[in-house]
């Protein structure tokens, strides 16, 4: 397991750019990687991801030292552990609704005396000289999704977790939890998001969003956004529109 440049990053006080290649690609990786985001999302909740693809997609991400976030299928113990033994700077863990349920997904991610994360180390622990215990808790980041109005209303106590390194406001289950299915961008939405955002940088937290695009990206930003995910497809679609609009 490497230095995780994007924990540092994000540490500093400086914003984080994640990618989702949304394939199943190690190659894909290495590309994104090269252009120079800060960290690569890898997707076993609802990607086609299997754990061999999660490892080589690793290996990939660490070719370019950018840091490879798996997000985990459910907050659940050997589930985390299969991730970050593969050598995931980071799990980000779904469906984060009680301060107790974040309080587990850290335990599951962090050794003794933070937590109890089961001890192999398989290849993430390759190359550590010194604890590996000790060098893991330093560098794995811990990432909470809050994606129910049940996770919105207990924000205060999630937020008052420690070991968490981002606190990931997401959009899509939100609109549905609220009542509005498939409308991330209905005005109550964004209005609930764009609160949780506040809420979390008030406590000194790192807030984490989706964007679509730079104007999406920067307004995030000014509201104190840190951790900005975004997906291969809404990088690519507006390129693809121009291009393909010149043959018509």
């Amino acid at each position: 397991m490497r230095q995780n440049t994007a924990k540092r990053k994000l540490a500093s006080g400086a914003p984080v750019t994640v990618v989702a290649p949304s394939y199943t690609s190690p190659g894909l990786v290495e590309l994104l990687g090269r252009m120079g985001f800060d960290a690569i999302f890898i997707d076993c909740e609802h990607g086609p991801a299997g754990w061999e693809d999660v490892e080589n997609m690793v290996r990939a991400a660490e070719l370019t030292n950018v840091t490879p976030i798996v997000r985990v299928q459910s907050n659940d113990p050997s589930t985390i552990t299969r991730a970050l033994d593969r050598g995931a700077g980071g799990v980000q863990v779904p469906h984060i609704n009680t301060r107790a349920e974040a309080e587990a997904a850290v335990r599951s991610a962090k050794f003794a005396p933070i937590g109890h994360r089961g001890y192999a180390g398989g290849r993430a622990a390759l190359g550590v000289t010194g604890n590996f215990t000790v060098h893991a808790n330093d560098e794995t980041m811990v990432i909470a999704m809050l994606e129910e109005v049940e996770a919105l209303k207990n924000l205060d106590e999630i937020l008052k977790v420690e070991h968490i390194d981002v606190f990931f406001i997401a959009p899509g289950d939100l609109a549905q939890s609220m009542g509005f299915p498939g409308q991330v961008n209905h005005p109550e939405v964004q209005a609930a998001v764009e609160a949780a955002v506040r809420r979390t940088r008030a406590a000194g937290r790192a807030a984490g969003v989706l964007t679509t695009n730079g104007a999406s990206a920067r307004k995030l930003l000014d509201l104190g956004a840190l951790f900005l995910y975004i997906a291969l497809p809404s990088l690519l679609q507006p390129g693809v529109r121009e291009f393909l609009a010149e043959f018509k």
